[in-house]
């Protein structure tokens, strides 16, 4: 199943073309986009998307978006499904039509969950540690680079996602030239070391985890101290844990890190996952 719907709120038939040939997004990936996790009717953490969402149309110098259309969208296309369980809403926000007077497309679309994420969520994941070939330092003074910001330009993540499958691996993460953890294509990393949950910063050139900061929040109430702060690569291997966190993965642990088992980490990552459960 999938439900389509525009920016002004129309019901379209997602087999029906919609996107202009020559819309930026499509020909130069030059738009920015968010996907929703959806449980039994209910967004999660619409409102950290939202504000992610004119984060990044900011850093593309994208028109602002109108963040209560974009919420009204949401619930059109949440209202339309009739699936129970869960889902997920993707929005997609671009420059436009290259040629002629047409403004920005927005549209969002819901898609189902596929089996394979939900079964990670309990069984765990492997992973790679692969180069994403730059240096977190060069973040501030080349914002050109739009690094940190949630564009459509994915190649680069797509690629080295079926580069891990190639290899047999589930998951991907990118270390930066400094040897620092950045994030995954699609998802958010954390440590969990004595007590503490630890993620990169966005300083880094990362995007800033919608799901990452409320797993924090429902952590720090259970005792847990979090910090938002450069993680070596070398020091993965010896962590207690390490996840792979995002919309659709939630919390999702990682057993098994460049050919080698990492310690067994069900308990704590049963223990995080239902704290962030917990949250809704």
């Amino acid at each position: 199943m999938r439900v389509l719907a525009m920016l002004d709120g129309s019901l379209v038939d997602p087999e029906t073309p919609l996107i202009r040939v020559d819309d930026l997004g499509l020909t130069r990936g030059d738009g920015v986009f968010e996907t929703v996790l959806v449980v039994d009717g209910q967004p999660r953490e619409l409102g950290p998307h939202l504000a992610r969402l004119a984060r990044s149309a900011a850093m593309l110098q994208l028109p602002a978006p109108d963040l209560a259309a974009w919420e009204r969208l949401v619930e059109t296309v949440v209202g339309a499904w009739t699936e129970p369980g869960e889902m997920a809403v993707k929005l997609v926000y671009t420059r436009g039509p290259e040629y002629g007077d047409g403004g920005p497309t927005g549209y969002a679309i819901g898609l189902p969950i596929g089996g394979r994420a939900v079964r990670n969520r309990t069984s765990g994941v492997t992973a790679i540690t692969l180069a994403r070939g730059y240096d977190p330092a060069v973040v501030e003074r080349a914002p050109w680079l739009l690094l940190g910001a949630k564009t459509l330009s994915y190649a680069i993540n797509m690629a080295a996602m079926r580069h891990a499958e190639q290899l047999g691996v589930d998951e991907v993460i990118f270390v930066g030239d400094d040897g620092t953890v950045l994030e995954g294509p699609t998802s958010t990393i954390v440590v969990a070391s004595g007590g503490t949950l630890r993620t990169p910063p966005p300083s880094s050139g990362v995007l800033p985890g919608t799901t990452q900061g409320a797993l924090f929040r429902a952590a720090e109430r259970a005792g847990w101290s979090t910090k938002v702060e450069p993680v070596r690569a070398d020091e993965l291997a010896g962590a207690d844990a390490l996840f792979v966190v995002s919309s659709v993965r939630k919390v999702t642990r990682v057993h098994t890190l460049d050919g080698l088992p990492l310690p067994d980490s069900t308990e704590l990552g049963a223990e995080l996952s239902a704290l962030y459960e917990a949250e809704y």
